[in-house]
Order: structure tokens, then sequence, then C-alpha cells
């Protein structure tokens, strides 16, 4: 890849929510983006984007390397199976474990590839509309190298220092976004089951001192109960139990979050997983009443 300059190609693993948004920048910048994803519906949404969807394999001949895959244990495969990279970057765009980051960069390193972690705050909605941030960890020379990249993709990107403290970041955001999420929906169900309109109630409160940008952003899709997934459940609860995990991991209680690893556990015991991470407002709804 060219000193400062955005990359010819880019190979693309996973083309989900957040790959789909990934890949719609780079195709308009003139990238040519190599893709894979193992849902064929994804493939196709690529091609029409004006991608080349590809088997797994010929994806790794691609300049640069960005994984959007879901989980710490899918990033750990696709490094380790990968071909030999000859000094490729692969940028990791996902929430991983970040006691785990460093252990996956060795691997990367001993196959030919540097990693470097992005991690993305924000919604697939927030990150089409480059209102997204990055938080970048690892090499920093070779992340200044991909600045270029970085400022495409997001308003701003932080270099955060080591490897695993983008994710560590990130998780600490997730952690305030969740239960900024669980409160705007509480307050929603307690003002209907109070006798408020919830659409009115919703005005009132983003005019409040309640108001915030969880608030204006999926408080709508609460009151509407339109539920179309911008970033889904099942992420958050695999979001949450990450945070848990490093929560224990460092001694730490987590009262309100242990409570929202709940709330998400029985929206996807019921269904709900595939839905918007707002739709936390129907576990809260079926909560019973305790004395």
């Amino acid at each position: 890849m060219s000193t400062k300059q955005l990359p010819e190609s880019v190979g693309l693993f996973g083309l989900g929510l957040i790959g789909n948004a990934i890949a719609g920048h780079l195709i308009k910048a003139g990238v040519a983006v190599r893709g894979f994803d193992p849902d064929p519906v994804c493939m196709a949404r690529l091609e029409a984007m004006g991608g080349k969807p590809m088997a797994a394999e010929s994806v790794w001949g691609a300049d640069c390397i960005m994984s959007a895959v879901f989980s710490t244990d899918q990033l750990e495969a696709l490094v380790s199976g990968a071909p030999h990279g000859n000094g490729k970057v692969i940028i990791s765009l996902s929430t991983c474990d970040p006691s785990l980051m460093q252990g996956i960069a060795v691997a990367g390193k001993e196959n030919g590839y540097e990693l470097i972690e992005a991690p993305i705050s924000g919604t697939s909605a927030d990150l089409a509309a480059g209102d997204a941030i990055l938080l970048v960890a690892g090499n920093k020379a070779t992340a200044d190298e991909l600045s270029p990249v970085f400022e495409m993709l997001s308003r701003a990107y932080f270099h955060v220092g080591d490897m695993g403290n983008g994710n560590r970041a990130k998780l600490a955001i997730n952690l305030i976004l969740g239960l900024s999420r669980a409160a705007v929906a509480e307050g929603v169900v307690f003002a209907k089951a109070i006798g408020l309109d919830p659409e009115n109630f919703l005005q009132l409160a983003l005019q409040s001192a309640a108001s915030s940008k969880v608030m204006a952003s999926k408080g709508p899709k609460m009151v509407s109960r339109e539920f179309s997934p911008l970033g889904r459940v099942t992420q958050c609860a695999k979001d949450a139990d990450l945070i848990y995990k490093q929560a224990i991991a460092a001694g730490q209680g987590l009262p309100m979050t242990q409570r929202y690893r709940e709330l998400l556990a029985a929206s996807i015991a019921n269904g709900e997983g595939d839905l918007d991470n707002s739709a936390v407002l129907l576990a809260i709804e079926r909560t019973p009443v305790t004395s």
C-alpha cells in the first residue's frame, strides 16, 4: 500500500450491517472491494453495490485486509487460517475480547500479517453517514500510514495505545450506550404505564435535561415499535458478556450491567435477537411487578 494513500484494493471479511457500510465508503472512494461472507444475501448485496464477492481464499489477494466478522473466535480463525501475508495489514473493525487481541496479533505476525484494531463506535447507520469514530490500537507508525482509510470511514479516529486498548475503550463506551438505551426504554415504558402518550412524552423528554443522542436515535424506534436493525440485540448481548468478563477479571462489580445482560438474554429467548437493540423495550414491558 502506498504511503499515506488509500489502497487500490481491500479484502473485506464480513458483509453484515457494518461490513456493508464499510464497503459503501470504499467503493465510493474508488477502492476495489473483494468481499466474502457465508451469507449469500450479503454477497449479492456487495455485488449490487459494485464490489466483487469472492471465495474467501481470493479475498486475501487484496492490498489491505479488513475484518468485520462477528466475534473474537471468528477473527482468530480468520488470522490463523490465512495464507502467508508478506507484511500485509489486517484491520480488525469488530468488537472483540481485549485480552485475546495481543495473542491474535502475535499469531498474525507469525503468519506474515500486522494486526491493527479499529473497533467502531457508532451504529451501522452512523458508519454509513460518516458519523462513527474509530478506536485504533497497535503499532502507531502503521496506524499513521493507514490514516487515509480511517479518515474515509469515520468523522474522527483516536489512537489509544497498545493492542487490546481499542476494544477496552469500545467496551467501556458500549457499557454506557447499552445502559442509556435501557434507561430510555424504561422511561418510555413507565410513561405509557402511568397514562402518558409515548410519542408526546418522547418529544417532551428530548427537550429536557434527560435528552441524549441515544434518546434521539433510539427513542423514535421504541415509540413506533419499528425495530429494523441498525445494531442487533445479539451483538449487544455478545458485547455485554465481554464487558462482564473483563469486569470480573478486574475485580469490579457492575450491577446495572448485570441486569442489562439479563434483559438482553430475555429478548433473545423470546426470539428477538435479530431485532434492533432498541427492542430491549419489549423485555422491559414484559417484566413483572415485584414488591
